[in-house]
């Protein structure tokens, strides 16, 4: 792995965006109203949309943007009379700390195009097994075979794909068995790392989330368990139990975004049960929400199976990138 003197080379660039955004939109850079656009971020970033649209998400999620009948997000909490302020974000004065500046542009090569390749490979294993073509990666890519193969070699590290006893690289197929065994690990490290995260949760930012639960239509239960992720289990003093907490969530999520472009309807069981736990972590009874956090995900696994079994009468899944070969 690449390893760079600036601590924050080693965060997602998602992270990273988030950070500059949010940091802008509270200082008021970002004006209230004003329209954010995909394109012009990740051109200003100098990455490419995926981790632009994660931390969209992240900031809608925040309370700090939201969506409107137009393109993009608007800064700001939704209110009457609010108009839509559009320009290029290039053209303000935002503020980019140079160790966030520096981080984004140091990173190596692969990174500028893993968040990309890592959605589309993830998203893909639900429809079965395929063949990663190096080759084509890098043309798709518009790099070099080196970089493709770094970019390769990450996905294998985070246990996204796989090498064939020829050699080949191999994305999926998603199986019952996996899912099931992922939930079962989520059921053991997820409830131990919200208990150690206990004192330092972001409790403020659970109540907000509560109160903006069944009154915001741009909720769903993804960007809850992100939430969960991000502002308690995150918090736990344990950097290595939270890594793996991220790298096991990974699969799972990038196939839940994948249900939802296909036509599955958000689960409105699962968003209640996101309110319990939500609620039983800000009263601060951690054991409780221990407890609870374990049973959600029990019942969340069957759920997700059931959804990966109509999926599977699908028959027009859509294009995959032209690097990934049915087998």
């Amino acid at each position: 792995m690449i390893r760079a003197a600036n601590p924050l080379a080693q965060e997602p660039r998602y992270e990273l965006i988030t950070r500059v955004l949010r940091d802008n939109i509270r200082s008021g850079v970002l004006p209230e109203g004003f329209v954010l656009l995909e394109a012009p971020i990740a051109a200003m970033m100098q990455t490419s949309r995926v981790p632009v649209q994660a931390a969209l998400r992240r900031l809608l999620d925040e309370g700090l943007v939201h969506r409107f009948e137009g393109r993009g997000y608007l800064v700001g909490r939704a209110r009457p009379g609010l108009q839509p302020r559009r320009g290029d974000i290039r053209e303000l004065p935002i503020d980019i700390p140079s160790d966030v500046d520096s981080a984004l542009q140091t990173r190596g090569a692969w990174r500028h195009v893993y968040d990309q390749v890592e959605e589309e490979i993830a998203s893909c294993q639900i429809f079965g097994e395929f063949r990663i073509v190096e080759s084509e990666l890098a043309d798709y890519l518009g790099v070099s075979r080196t970089v493709a193969r770094d970019v390769l070699a990450r996905l294998h590290e985070r246990g996204l794909i796989r090498k064939s006893a020829t050699s080949h690289w191999i994305a999926g197929p998603l199986t019952a068995r996996t899912v099931s065994e992922k939930f079962e690990l989520r059921g053991i490290v997820e409830p131990a790392a919200l208990r150690l995260a206990a004192p330092n949760i972001h409790y403020s930012e659970v109540e907000s989330l509560l109160e903006r639960i069944g009154a915001d239509p741009a909720i769903t239960p993804q960007s809850l368990s992100d939430a969960l992720l991000e502002h308690c289990i995150a918090q736990a003093p344990n950097s290595a139990l939270v890594e793996m907490i991220r790298s096991n969530r990974l699969l799972l999520s990038a196939v839940d975004r994948a249900l939802i472009r296909l036509g599955l309807p958000r689960d409105e069981d699962t968003i209640e049960q996101y309110q319990t736990l939500f609620d039983l972590i800000s009263r601060h009874p951690i054991d409780s929400a221990c407890e609870y956090l374990r049973d959600h995900l029990s019942i969340t696994a069957r759920r997700y199976l059931a959804r990966m079994k109509i999926v599977a009468l699908i028959t027009d899944a859509g294009e995959f990138a032209p690097y990934l070969s049915p087998m």
